[in-house]
């Protein structure tokens, strides 16, 4: 006897289990520890279910995957905002002072905010219901984006270290140092502060494309640091002062490069942090009926993260009976791991003396390891 049991965020399922970010539980849902009177932990997980909406119908709450793409977008506007505001800045600049080298950080930084282009349209298209051909929904779009902006530091560090070598070969003298060192700093507090909000949002709602944006605006960040210390160089009679600087700032964007790359890439491949595996492992095991855990698989789709895990329940249980256990241990698990949005629970019987594995039938079907 098997039963499975799956919660998605499809609103046509007509029956959800929807949390609020902030409103997890380490153990399962009503339980306690221990014997007698309540504890006040757990008057107070009771007072949260009153205080918090939590329902089973669909049209009680606002979908917490929904709210964070929400989040996701607002974040890329204001920080779209921020950057547009930033290069105006310098280009007023560049209109004084006809520094050639602070032209082409504006135009970087302009070309580069334009990034957040693809990933708002990939945080819209992750909000569309999934359909018969996109059966998991869109939320890839949001990887693929996260692709397209670990190419565009790519390119930054190229042009970055191309211009560099042209100008150790070719030396240019840097005019109205103050106003360039000014507009510098504008570039660099204005993408370091965009850099640093967008990868906060990134790692709360699990965006991994929103991480390596907040990364690649922080490579903005050091192009105009390097414009600030060519400057500083320059005033002091060091002629070399830019592209040497300019060299040290690619070799930084290189390592940027390398982080983001490495964030973007375990999102494709379906990487997980381990710890998340843990928490769901220890959250089954304390559901009541559950006797085992098997095999329990996790993947991020976009900023939504999904479980596949199956179960031990008593062999001689009822259907209704396992899937009253199924039920709980969903339950647990949206509870217990963030950013979990969907479990889909198969439960097996519990092996009886002289019983032949009831997977038997499938074993000649498995392609790699189990």
């Amino acid at each position: 006897m098997s039963t499975e049991h799956d919660h998605g965020h499809e609103r046509e399922r007509g029956h959800e289990h929807r949390h609020e970010p902030g409103h997890q539980h380490s153990q399962g849902h009503g339980r306690g520890r221990g014997s007698g009177s309540p504890s006040r932990p757990g008057l107070r997980h009771r007072l949260t279910h009153l205080l918090t909406p939590h329902s089973h119908a669909a049209t009680d709450k606002v979908d917490p995957a929904l709210e964070s793409s929400a989040r996701g977008i607002r974040t890329l506007w204001i920080s779209l905002a921020v950057l547009g505001v930033t290069a105006a800045a310098q280009a007023v600049v560049v209109a004084l002072s006809g520094s050639v080298a602070l032209l082409g950080d504006t135009v970087h930084n302009a070309a580069d905010a334009l990034t957040a282009v693809p990933l708002g349209i990939a945080f819209v298209l992750g909000r569309r219901a999934a359909t018969r051909r996109f059966t998991y929904g869109y939320g890839r779009a949001e990887d693929l984006a996260g692709l397209v902006i670990v190419l565009t530091i790519a390119a930054s560090a190229v042009f970055a270290g191309w211009t560099a070598v042209d100008r150790l070969l070719d030396p240019r003298p840097v005019e109205h140092l103050p106003v360039v060192a000014a507009a510098a700093v504008i570039g660099f507090v204005g993408n370091e502060w965009v850099a640093r909000y967008r990868i906060r949002v990134g790692r709360a709602i699990g965006s991994a494309a929103l991480v390596a944006d907040g990364l690649h605006a922080r490579t903005d960040g050091f192009t105009s640091l390097a414009v600030l210390l060519g400057a500083g160089g320059a005033a002091v009679g060091w002629q070399l002062a830019d592209p040497v600087v300019g060299l040290a700032i690619t070799a930084a964007l290189l390592l940027v490069l390398r982080d983001a790359a490495r964030e973007v890439f375990r999102r494709v491949m379906d990487a997980v942090d381990p710890a998340l595996l843990d928490a769901a492992e220890r959250a089954l095991r304390d559901v009541p009926g559950v006797r085992g855990v098997g095999e329990l698989r996790l993947r991020w789709i976009g900023h939504r993260l999904r479980a596949e895990v199956a179960v031990v329940v008593d062999g001689e249980s009822s259907v209704r009976a396992a899937h009253r256990v199924a039920v709980a241990a969903e339950h647990s698990l949206l509870h217990a791991v963030p950013g979990l949005t969907a479990a889909l629970v198969h439960a097996d019987p519990s092996p009886a003396p002289g019983e032949s594995d009831p997977h038997l039938a499938l074993a000649h079907h498995a392609t790699g390891p189990a």
